[in-house]
């Protein structure tokens, strides 16, 4: 047997800290993962998914050959068929539906493999050279990020590794002991530092469980929590003075719209102590620095954009951002300068007068399928997702997959509950298997990822079948056959052609720290990306929009208090957040992980349970107008009153009734952004049978 050779890698998954990886690989097998000792961020540690990576290379549950369904849709029959026959139906189905009008094939991807290669390259050349519908990708960010930006510019935050100096630190809608396990580090050092650590969550999370406080509002209601901590920091004039002066847009305009904001207004919509809501804002007014850590739990209600531009301005008041560690971090990702015009190539796409471009929004892909406008959705190609367990009210979702008219697509590497739906299934390659480069929303480094093993079985990436369905298309545009390496060559310029000076390191080390300084401050002296210049209050963005350009409350579309009548009927208010050990619907169906899950559990406070005459492990069905789904009760008083938590997301025919938290969840769509509101659902439970 020969010795082991260390091959460098990226963790593909949808998490902020896209680790560093080395895979120990011997006689063309690899027989070891761990974390890169050298990367920083990573320091040699992986999260306990990504450390049992081959149970997932090597499940027997991988698709190894192309496949054709043979039974009805939904139901997961297939017979094998050749790679040329697949390619060639594929190919013809394309043409045909193109020929007529190319609007109608739309491509459905989201982030089950993050890089910049294998997400956003050659797939988004080829359906742009073929004319085919644009996807809106919004589902998980788009509201939080549009918030953002309406404030600061772009998604631009503090320095990750600088946190440790922060003395009074909020982690605001997320969870980093299971969603960024190697953030919450830093957190941990700032913690040991003598930083206090405040969690606000609808729920006692494990982060909250880990913090000096926890602050629980009600799902939906953190955008008139932060409008009344302005309130407070005006009123009692915890403010700097000289950073408002000079880095700042429209404080005069937003001190009027915030008067009326005190803590016994939102008192009254968000469920707190008017008590606590003055002493979290004094607190962060009289500290220093301060930084505030969101996540995208928050973004996921009907007011999700406008909160998170909310709780952008606090550090603006304060001068947080004067500060190494300070101010607030939302996303890394508007830190790599990359050239996303060289990567996915919309020069390809050709306009038709008569067809102006079309673009749906993947939150209503339900909707969407089952739409007859000119021109329906004829045919559908799935990779990097998997929409039937993960998009938004299920019952609608499943009607558009059922349609015998509709083609479908799905290259996967596992038979997930989308795939049940395709005409052709094709098996996809691992992280393992491929070229591909990795950018991160939660550090500053790229992380290159170099293939360890050979495909398994029949596997092909992305890239590769992109090529072969433009070669049999009969497309001749060289940006479609470019290899991956050439195309995260062309990710690593600027857009205005130069180098970002990194490619010597990433090539040694597998990683590479973008050139920036340590620790980085990025608006210690303003310098917003606005087009002020300036961190806005007073929003040119929205402005130009026709959208209320101030800080303002958009309430939930379902609460007590802003549709107390659905309340009446449905009382409590369900949030479906990240299982511990799934990402999304990945892992979740490897034994591992579903065993460490035990089964879908709903989270219910005892006195919710109590009035319903539920008990602890008992079987119960949640439900309103849109669906219901099963779980397991646990009598808890980790969530709050009104409120019950369903870690998700289950693969709907591994859940024991065939659904899961998306059965009950709406497609309507946030404020700003077009984004999903996952949180904003109410519910009412019940016992069921056994």
């Amino acid at each position: 047997m020969s010795e082991s050779v260390v091959v460098r890698a990226a963790c593909p998954h949808d998490c902020p800290d896209t680790c560093a990886m080395e895979i120990g690989v011997r006689d063309g097998r690899a027989v070891s993962v761990r974390g890169a000792a050298d990367m920083p961020f990573t320091n040699g540690a992986l999260c306990t998914k990504v450390a049992h990576y081959l149970e997932r290379v090597y499940s027997d549950q991988r698709l190894m050959h192309p496949l054709r369904r043979v039974g009805a849709k939904g139901d997961g029959r297939f017979e094998r068929i050749r790679w040329d026959d697949a390619l060639d139906i594929i190919a013809e189905r394309f043409r045909a539906i193109a020929a007529d009008d190319p609007r109608a094939i739309l491509p459905y991807s989201y982030a089950g493999t993050m890089g910049l290669v294998q997400s956003e390259s050659l797939d988004r050349r080829f359906f742009n050279r073929l004319g085919a519908a644009r996807l809106d990708r919004t589902i998980c960010a788009a509201a939080g990020a549009m918030g953002w930006k309406a404030t600061v510019g772009a998604s631009i935050g503090a320095d990750p590794e600088a946190v440790v100096d922060a003395r009074l630190i909020l982690i605001w809608g997320g969870n980093p002991v299971v969603s960024n396990v190697h953030g919450w580090r830093y957190l941990q050092e700032a913690k040991r530092r003598g930083a206090k650590l405040i969690c606000i969550d609808p729920r006692r999370s494990e982060t909250a469980a880990k913090c000096h406080q926890h602050v629980a509002p009600l799902p939906g209601t953190d955008g008139a929590l932060a409008l009344a901590m302005m309130q407070v920091l005006i009123a009692e004039d915890l403010l700097d003075h000289d950073y408002i002066a000079r880095c700042t847009l429209g404080f005069a305009e937003l001190a009027e719209r915030v008067r009326g904001c005190t803590p016994e207004w939102a008192a009254g919509v968000t469920g707190l102590d008017a008590a606590t809501i003055r002493e979290l804002a004094q607190a962060y007014g009289r500290s220093a620095p301060t930084l505030i850590r969101l996540n995208y739990g928050l973004n996921r209600s009907g007011g999700g954009g406008m909160a998170v531009r909310n709780i952008a301005c606090l550090p603006a008041l304060t001068g947080a951002w004067r500060h190494a560690g300070g101010g607030a971090l939302l996303s890394t990702s508007g830190n790599f300068p990359l050239d996303r015009h060289a990567l996915e190539r919309p020069d390809l796409y050709r306009q038709d007068p008569s067809r102006p471009p079309r673009t749906i929004n993947m939150t209503t892909i339900g909707e969407a399928l089952l739409e007859t406008r000119d021109p329906p959705i004829r045919a559908l190609y799935v990779y990097n997702a998997n929409p039937v367990a993960v998009a938004p009210y299920s019952a609608k979702v499943r009607a558009g997959f059922r349609r015998e008219d509709l083609f479908c697509v799905v290259h996967e590497l596992f038979q997930t509950d989308t795939a049940d739906y395709a005409d052709i299934l094709l098996p996809a390659t691992s992280q393992l298997e491929h070229h591909d480069l990795h950018t991160s929303y939660g550090h500053f480094y790229l992380v290159a990822n170099r293939p360890a093993i050979d495909a398994q079985g029949e596997a092909r990436s992305n890239t590769e079948v992109f090529r072969q369905l433009a070669a049999r298309l009969g497309f001749d545009d060289t940006a479609l056959f470019e290899t991956d390496e050439a195309i995260a060559a062309a990710a690593l310029r600027r857009e205005d052609g130069r180098s970002l000076g990194v490619g010597a390191r990433l090539a040694e080390h597998g990683w590479a720290r973008l050139n920036l300084p340590r620790p980085f401050a990025p608006f210690a002296r303003g310098g917003f990306p606005t087009p002020s210049g300036k961190c806005e209050f007073l929003s040119s963005f929205l402005a130009a929009q026709g959208l209320d350009p101030l800080p303002a409350w958009h309430p939930p579309y379902e609460s007590v208090v802003s549709n107390p009548a659905l309340a009446a009927r449905y009382p409590l208010a369900l949030i479906s957040p990240p299982a511990r050990n799934f990402l999304n619907s990945s892992f979740a169906n490897l034994p591992r992980f579903t065993a460490g899950e035990g089964g879908p559990r709903l989270d219910i406070h005892r006195d919710d349970a109590a009035a319903r005459g539920l008990t602890d492990g008992m079987r119960v069905r949640i439900h309103n107008d849109r669906g219901a789904f099963h779980a397991y009760a646990r009598v808890t008083e980790a969530v709050r009153r009104g409120v019950v938590a369903a870690p998700s997301i289950w693969w709907q025919k591994r859940s024991g009734d065939g659904e899961n938290a998306n059965a009950v969840t709406s497609d309507a769509l946030t404020d700003m952004g077009g984004g999903a509101v996952f949180y904003d659902c109410l519910v009412e439970v019940a016992g069921a049978p056994a």
